[in-house]
């Protein structure tokens, strides 16, 4: 008995010493996981990452997923679910108030069917992430980041129509390239602190429209020479580079606005930073 609460009691101290670090004791587990396609008209893909690696890509052959994930098994519990034609991926904390290592080897490698449309949902926290959608078959897209430093790459024309982009920045960086082959309508950009670049070159095939709500930080627009373009603006102490358009009747214009077969009208309301144009070559 005296043992036993002798023990007990040396645990807890050593739990209470300014120099030992609970985090310390992590213990990594690689888990594989992946499911057929079968039959699926379409699907929604659910992805919720906490910190660590993040990559997403298009996969090949019959595999409506693919997913590699290394994880703290102490902290954190895998997710891999399907049911009802919602698949849902990622982790789960086991316990509250979890102090994340930025340099952990938390890491989330996915990759999605190119067969079956789906309507995408990818949440995650500190991570840095690279996530290529090129050919895969977008219903819809939704991005929320925290402190992160992102990109997405859409080197290829979506083969479905998609209506609205809902992209949520926290104080984080965010890089783009293509956001044009999304084939989308609409694309709204809702951006906390950071850098964000919104490159809207690729496939354009019809009218498109981008709104980007922005408090602190730095905007650049990369913009295809062939779309005609409309810039408005409702900003606060925020610079504006627009070379290449001119200003008039309230808003910036591309000299083909009323010629281009496309037009893409851009809408950006910031507060404090600098909005830069930029034309693709």
């Amino acid at each position: 008995m005296l043992r036993r609460s002798g023990w007990i009691l040396t645990t807890l101290a050593l739990c209470a010493l300014p120099g030992v670090d609970r985090a310390e004791a992590q213990n990594w587990r690689t888990l594989t996981s992946s499911r057929q396609v079968s039959g699926e008209d379409e699907v929604t893909v659910e992805v919720k990452y906490a910190a660590g690696r993040f990559t997403v890509k298009p996969g090949d052959g019959d595999s409506l997923y693919d997913m590699t994930l290394t994880y703290d098994e102490d902290n954190f519990e895998p997710v891999s679910e399907y049911r009802r034609g919602i698949l849902t991926l990622g982790v789960d904390g086991i316990r509250k108030n979890v102090d994340i290592d930025g340099d952990n080897e938390s890491r989330l490698d996915l990759l999605l069917t190119r067969r079956v449309p789906m309507d995408l949902k990818l949440e995650f926290g500190a991570v840095k992430a690279d996530f290529d959608l090129s050919g895969v078959p977008l219903k819809s897209l939704s991005v929320t980041t925290g402190a992160s430093e992102s990109l997405l790459v859409v080197d290829e024309l979506n083969p479905i129509p998609m209506g609205t982009v809902e992209i949520e920045v926290g104080a984080a960086s965010f890089k783009s390239r293509g956001l044009g082959n999304l084939n989308a309508e609409r694309i709204n950009v809702d951006a906390g602190v950071g850098n964000v670049e919104l490159d809207l070159t690729g496939e354009w095939n019809r009218d498109g429209r981008v709104s980007v709500d922005m408090g602190l930080g730095a905007l650049t627009l990369t913009l295809s020479p062939e779309m005609g373009i409309r810039l408005t603006k409702d900003t606060f102490l925020t610079g504006l580079d627009a070379e290449g358009l001119e200003k008039r009747n309230g808003g910036y214009y591309s000299a083909n606005w009323d010629t281009a077969e496309y037009q893409l009208e851009i809408n950006v309301d910031a507060a404090f930073g600098k909005i830069e144009v930029v034309w693709a070559r």
